[in-house]
């Protein structure tokens, strides 16, 4: 029977980098139970101490070895949601969530707070009482049952729940009382 939700089998992670000081970052992780992120069962930081530079068009090699990281010691992992895009154009040109699907052979969701000029495929979401839309992108997975995930995603507010959790994770590390933070 089809119940009109997407299936999606295994650990849902929702994942954040923060570049610190001198070469150095922290991932970060929020892993649910459910796509929908409404039961967070773990959260996760990571520090790597060294990363590449920025180099414009590569992105990717910069954030997957945080990333890496961070989802190490996730078993199953069924879903990864990214704060990006998963391509960068109708032509399928890859951003960071196609190179992470590569990486970890599971369907990604790029959410993308800005609007990217080539990414016109991009669906735009409005969550909460937002005018502002999220713009979703998927890699290994349809884009409208991508669309529909973030939309269903915990959280009132235009940015899900999990997304900005990652966020504050990786910009602060996690608090001491925080299961599962190795930082």
């Amino acid at each position: 029977m089809d119940t009109g939700r997407p299936s999606v089998h295994g650990p849902c992670v929702a994942a954040d980098v923060h570049y610190l000081g001198p070469g150095g970052a922290r991932a970060a992780a929020v892993v649910a139970a459910d796509a929908a992120f409404s039961r967070v069962v773990a959260e996760r930081t990571v520090v790597v101490a060294e990363v590449a530079g920025y180099r414009p068009g590569e992105f990717y090699q910069r954030e997957l070895p945080p990333l890496r990281a961070v989802l190490h010691e996730v078993a199953g992992l069924g879903l990864l949601v990214v704060d990006g895009y998963a391509d960068l154009d109708p032509g399928g040109r890859p951003g960071l969530g196609a190179h992470a699907h590569r990486e970890f052979a599971v369907p990604v969701i790029g959410v993308a707070k800005s609007a990217f000029r080539t990414a016109t495929h991009a669906i735009p979401v409005l969550r909460g009482t937002s005018a502002r839309p999220v713009f979703v992108t998927a890699a290994g997975m349809p884009r409208a049952e991508a669309a529909e995930l973030v939309r269903r995603m915990a959280g009132r507010f235009r940015i899900p729940d999990a997304l900005r959790r990652a966020d504050q994770l990786a910009r602060t590390g996690a608090p001491a009382a925080i299961r599962g933070a190795t930082d």
